[in-house]
């Protein structure tokens, strides 16, 4: 198999990654973001592009025992941080591409991609397969706590196998995603953050 220098790179920095960031905001943010986009008790989620398994953490706060999160990443050194983050029966993490998702058709209420679109290498691939497994009026968001800017200049001074990743205009990105299926919801792309909410048609 030939190795993918996205994975290698993201395996290499797993260990440090919650490290680099300043938890108690991420944390803060990604709950305000959750009530903001109205997650409920009993939603069936997947986070793609789990890393280390932040996100899964605090959706799991929120769900009830009917609740379930499944957590995908491409790097396997992620996706055991994320189970060990989140030792709970109601999440299972696996490595998956976002391209080929180990899930069925129409299962889903939630997808998320947080802090991880720039890495999808074949966008309009990952969004037909967001779409299959999403039910139909289920949302999706495309969501990252920093500005574009501030993203596009950390990939451009990161490793090789990032720093061409750049997160295009969210304008542009959000007509992808009406051209796949979805209508949108909300689209923001501002100096604090980047958004884009679409709901699978109905």
């Amino acid at each position: 198999m030939t190795p993918s220098p996205i994975k290698e790179y993201f395996d290499s920095i797993a260990d440090q990654w919650d490290g680099w960031m300043d938890m108690e905001t991420i944390n803060q943010r990604i709950e305000d973001g959750l009530r903001h986009f109205g997650v409920e008790a009993h939603e069936q989620v997947l986070d793609a592009g789990c890393g280390t398994g932040n996100l899964t953490k605090k959706l799991l706060e929120r769900l009830t025992e009917s609740g379930r999160v499944t957590a995908v990443d491409v790097s396997p050194r992620m996706v055991e941080l994320a189970r060990k983050k989140n030792d709970d029966p109601r999440a299972n993490a696996k490595v998956a591409d976002l391209k080929d998702l180990p899930l069925e058709n129409n299962q889903l209420d939630r997808v998320f991609c947080f802090s991880m679109w720039p890495h999808v290498a074949e966008p309009e691939m990952a969004l037909q397969e967001i779409k299959r497994v999403l039910k139909p009026g289920g949302l999706l968001h495309i969501w990252h706590i920093d500005s574009r800017q501030k993203i596009n200049e950390v990939h451009a001074n990161a490793g090789e196998a990032v720093h061409k990743d750049i997160l295009i205009p969210a304008s542009d990105l959000a007509e992808l995603v009406r051209q796949t299926g979805f209508d949108i919801e909300e689209v923001r792309d501002s100096d604090s953050d980047y958004l884009i909410t679409a709901e699978k048609e109905r």
